[in-house]
């Protein structure tokens, strides 16, 4: 599992480092300047699929808040094993052991959970699930909830950590900065990782994570609790030890609620 940890930290060494937010203090000068709030998740453009009040909702009870995440209907493979996940108990003392600023939060990870010993248990976390990459129709906007897994060497066919999820935070893009990030990725020659302008526009909307597009499994969104995640996203965190946050943020208990 601990492969799994660091998927996501290279897939960040494969984008220029100007691509992304900076923190405070250390604004890097070579990006145009410019400022722009995304909006909340739920905010769609009029081209994007709108919640289908069909699909199934759980409630991640953290010790810094609640987050309300709909599981899409259409990657049923990934909606199912996280509600066999969610209902078998496996993500109560869970923790979210990952966790990078202006970029996601990453947890489910078996290696990390805080569970009580009086009443230990056993779960089968060898296993994959298949990719359900649906893109451009779900991207890397902020507030969506994916599925980790470990990288293209060793897993060509994209498929999902069988437990590691995260929830995307990103940054945000102004027009002149999205127009920067687009110009980048051709003076490198990563034309197949422009966004079209449908998803430029999106990015400049909502902010998020286009270079993890086509890439991962997104199979949910949250629809309550951005302001935890904001929260969460914001911890200190160690980086000398895969970016764990300092004091653990748990998810106490997690439910499907229909």
């Amino acid at each position: 599992m601990k492969k799994i940890i660091r998927l996501l930290t290279l897939a960040l060494l494969t984008v220029p480092v100007t691509t992304f937010a900076q923190s405070e203090g250390n604004q890097n000068t070579s990006e145009p300047a410019g400022k722009v709030v995304a909006s909340k998740p739920d905010s769609l453009l009029d081209w994007e699929t709108p919640h289908d009040p069909t699909c199934p909702q759980v409630l991640l009870e953290t010790t810094m808040g609640n987050i309300l995440v709909a599981l899409y209907n259409d990657t049923p493979k990934h909606r199912d094993n996280f509600l066999k996940l969610v209902n078998s108990g496996y993500y109560d003392g869970c923790i979210f052991q990952r966790v990078i600023k202006n970029f996601m939060i990453q947890g489910g990870d078996y290696s990390c959970r805080k569970v009580n010993m009086k009443k230990p248990q056993k779960f089968d976390v060898n296993y994959t699930v298949p990719a359900e990459i649906i893109y451009p129709k779900y991207y890397h906007k902020r507030g969506q909830l994916c599925a980790a897994r470990e990288g293209d060497d060793e897993n060509p066919a994209k498929a999902s950590a069988s437990t590691d999820f995260y929830i995307t935070w990103g940054r945000n893009f102004s027009p002149r900065q999205m127009e920067y990030y687009v110009e980048k990725l051709k003076r490198d020659g990563k034309y197949y990782a422009i966004p079209s302008e449908q998803l430029q526009k999106g990015y400049i909307k909502h902010g998020g994570v286009p270079h993890l597009d086509n890439g991962y499994t997104v199979f949910g969104e949250v629809l309550e609790g951005m302001d935890v995640v904001d929260k969460i996203q914001n911890v200190a965190t160690d980086k000398t030890n895969n970016d764990r946050p300092l004091t653990d943020v748990i998810i106490l208990k997690a439910k499907q609620m229909k």
